[in-house]
């Protein structure tokens, strides 16, 4: 913690950057440092994702697509048919909502990850836009919050050493 609150300005939006792509979300948790803890800055996170404006998600989910990862949940193990299934859901939720997939994975067993990818593009892809755009900024959020405890975390263990 004390590593982030202390870091420059370009330092700490730069990472809170790699946690969610909006400039105005970083920017205003860098302008709140210190932090007295975790807890606080996950808070102040999700604070801040809440008050998204729409230019600000579309930034965000933008920034997801270049993130140099495959498919959500292509790295799963699975069936070749799944796989393609998956592909497929993938190309159909862009078309339908012009921005990529997002979901939070986190506690999902690897082995269950494919089937949990599939599972929740094919139930969104219902959704209408104005619906799924609530839900793929909620799922921002959660992503959000878990890379940044995870960067958190990270920093404390290496400053600990």
């Amino acid at each position: 913690m004390h590593r982030f609150n202390e870091a420059d300005a370009g330092a700490a939006e730069e990472a809170l950057l790699a946690c969610c792509g909006s400039h105005r979300w970083a920017l205003r948790l860098t302008a709140h440092r210190p932090y007295p803890d975790i807890g606080s800055l996950l808070a102040a996170a999700s604070e801040a994702s809440y008050d998204l404006r729409p230019a600000d998600l579309a930034e965000a989910l933008a920034d997801e697509s270049w993130m140099p990862q495959p498919l959500l949940g292509m790295r799963a193990p699975g069936s070749q048919a799944a796989h393609t299934a998956l592909r497929a859901a993938h190309a159909a939720y862009e078309a339908r909502f012009g921005h990529v997939f997002v979901v939070c994975l986190e506690g999902v067993a690897p082995e269950e990850m494919l089937d949990a990818v599939l599972s929740s593009i094919r139930t969104r892809l219902a959704n209408d836009p104005d619906e799924e755009r609530l839900v793929a900024a909620d799922e921002l959020r959660r992503i959000a919050l878990t890379r940044l405890e995870h960067l958190v975390a990270t920093h404390s263990e290496a400053g600990a050493h």
